[in-house]
């Protein structure tokens, strides 16, 4: 972790042993927002059940979390975990809110963003349906890497162009953990703000439909998941909640 980054004043919790920061969504907002101006190098990771029951398994994607600038509390029973370790009144902050959120702020700021990760299909329809709800935002460029890892040529021409777009943020969709350990990787390299969102492209392109409200609301966004992909998620719903229920006892039980 560079210097810069450890001097930073965080807030952190452990959740079943990752370090999460305690903020709200107007903090979480004002420090992408200073990153970004200064066009610092960082990364931020959006931490959900899926990630730190991974990260207690995968020492790279332990360490990446580690070594974030910013993790955020994204699912609901990691926000409900803090609050119940004492962490007041602590919120969700997901990943395809912070995005929408912060595109709308870059808007208004004359900031350009950079898309990075999803089908090409799915990148075109986003931009279109990111223009037409914030029509002074800048998409400076949208990149859509292939499956395979990228050679060494390729990587360095991509970011090459990243940094050459002058974007402020990054938004990184490439699924866990592979955007992780990417943001980790290119921490010093792109000089810009890296957020890994997940499925956030397919979320705002229509691609992938999100849960209601309520559902996102009451914790339940992953039940609405499961029952649209049920054959491709049951079983890690399955290991990692109960895994994460498990974990979660037990940190509970150590602090009372």
């Amino acid at each position: 972790m560079d210097k810069q980054a450890r001097n930073d004043p965080r807030a952190l919790s452990s959740v079943i042993g990752s370090p999460i920061d305690s903020l709200n969504w107007k903090q979480a907002l004002h420090r992408l927002s200073n990153w970004a101006s200064a066009r610092q190098s960082r990364y931020v990771c959006i931490c959900n059940v899926h990630s730190v029951v991974t990260a207690r398994q995968d020492e790279a994607f332990s360490k990446a979390i580690s070594e974030a600038d910013m993790a955020t509390p994204d699912g609901a029973p990691v926000a409900w975990l803090m609050r119940r370790l004492g962490v007041t009144n602590q919120e969700r902050i997901n990943g395809p809110d912070l995005m929408w959120q912060y595109c709308a702020l870059a808007a208004k700021r004359n900031e350009s963003i950079y898309l990075y990760g999803g089908q090409q299909s799915t990148l075109d329809i986003l931009q279109e349906k990111l223009m037409e709800h914030f029509p002074g935002l800048k998409i400076a460029g949208a990149y859509s890497p292939p499956y395979r890892s990228l050679s060494e040529e390729e990587d360095a021409a991509a970011v090459e162009s990243i940094n050459a777009s002058e974007a402020g943020t990054v938004w990184v969709s490439l699924g866990c953990p592979k955007q992780e350990k990417w943001m980790a990787e290119h921490r010093g390299r792109i000089n810009a703000v890296m957020i890994g969102v997940g499925a956030a492209f397919d979320y705002h392109a229509g691609t992938i439909k999100r849960a209601p409200v309520w559902m996102q609301r009451n914790g339940l966004e992953w039940l609405h998941r499961l029952a649209s992909e049920p054959r491709r998620l049951w079983k890690r719903y399955l290991v990692t909640n109960t895994l994460f229920i498990w974990y979660a006892a037990h940190q509970i039980w150590l602090n009372r």
